[in-house]
């Protein structure tokens, strides 16, 4: 065997490491379904190709029906999680999603205030299990002061950010898009994508509208077919979906479109682990493809209630639920 002519340049090749992928740090709640929270989070950025730092910021007591309660954490307990990581690790993006009290608010909003070039995608999700309007409406106060000056994308749905950002809308006709976007605005937040906007039926469909919009315009959107299944995780998977796509470079729009399409996808592919909501299955494409002749069975894997595939033709329809 032939030694190598140049051993020195050899062992720098094999000392060399593969590019780390891009960070997101995620502030969310341990969710036990496994269908939002920290959990969806994690399983969405890994199957974006990006890398999850998640920090616990309160733990839920839910099924895959309904949220029961929440456990509170401390406030310096959630900063500590996130400093000690941050000391270690450059991030590309955050996402935040519920972070359980208005003191947890604070500390994160802290926390973002020294990385204010870093993107943030902020999810709101409907909060109405918190009966007690003592509890809700300090914790919703903060996060319009605190949260929404750094965000660049706030998701959500239609209903749920009509409640946050306009609690006394009046009109009989609901809020656009660019009018939630000019709410937000008021508090600093850059641009809303909004999910869920019912649309008028043609010949008989229902649609949905998904838009991303600036207080100035809609800027670009899509809409797809109503389905009546029940999912839980949807507006969590859209929204790290985002904070992966900003955080690997890809521009706002492109991002949007890209992350509405992954969650399609997702939501076609879902499955019903328990009694309540139908799942999103963030890996669909690591799914097998089905076999030949067993067409209707039920195999092991198989997505439930899946919509038929898209067609990639430029302008085909495509269903979000």
């Amino acid at each position: 065997m032939n030694p190598d002519p140049n051993p020195a340049a050899a062992s720098d090749e094999a000392a060399q490491e593969a590019p780390a992928p891009a960070c997101v740090m995620s502030f969310n709640a341990a969710d036990p379904s496994g269908a939002g929270g920290v959990a969806g989070d994690v399983a969405t950025i890994a199957a974006m190709g990006a890398h999850a730092l998640p920090v616990t910021t309160a733990i839920l007591m839910r099924d895959t029906a309904e949220v029961f309660d929440q456990h509170e954490l401390d406030a310096e307990v959630v900063t500590e999680q996130a400093r000690s990581i941050l000391e270690d690790v450059t991030i590309s993006a955050w996402k935040v999603g519920f972070l359980g009290s208005a003191e947890v608010v604070a500390a994160v909003a802290e926390i973002l205030s020294d990385y204010p070039d870093v993107p943030l995608v902020a999810y709101m999700p409907s909060l109405n299990w918190i009966e007690e309007e003592d509890q809700r409406e300090p914790y919703l106060d903060a996060f319009r002061e605190l949260i929404l000056p750094a965000t660049e994308v706030l998701v959500g749905n239609h209903k749920t950010l009509t409640d946050f950002l306009l609690p006394d809308w009046e009109s009989e006709r609901p809020p656009s898009a660019r009018e939630l976007a000019v709410a937000a605005g008021e508090h600093g937040a850059r641009f809303v994508l909004v999910t869920g906007v019912h649309l008028q039926s043609r010949g008989g469909e229902q649609f949905l509208d998904n838009v991303l919009a600036s207080p100035q315009a809609a800027l670009t959107g899509e809409k797809f077919e109503r389905f009546d299944t029940a999912f839980v995780g949807a507006g969590e998977t859209l929204s790290a979906a985002l904070a992966s796509l900003l955080a690997a470079g890809t521009e706002l729009q492109a991002a949007v479109g890209e992350a509405l399409a992954f969650l399609d996808q997702s939501l076609d592919a879902g499955f019903r682990p328990g009694m309540g909501n139908v799942v999103p299955d963030r890996f669909f494409w690591a799914l097998p493809p089905e076999e030949e002749g067993l067409e209707g069975e039920a195999q092991p894997g198989q997505a439930v209630e899946a919509a038929p595939a898209a067609d990639n033709n430029k302008g085909a329809s495509r269903r979000v639920h």
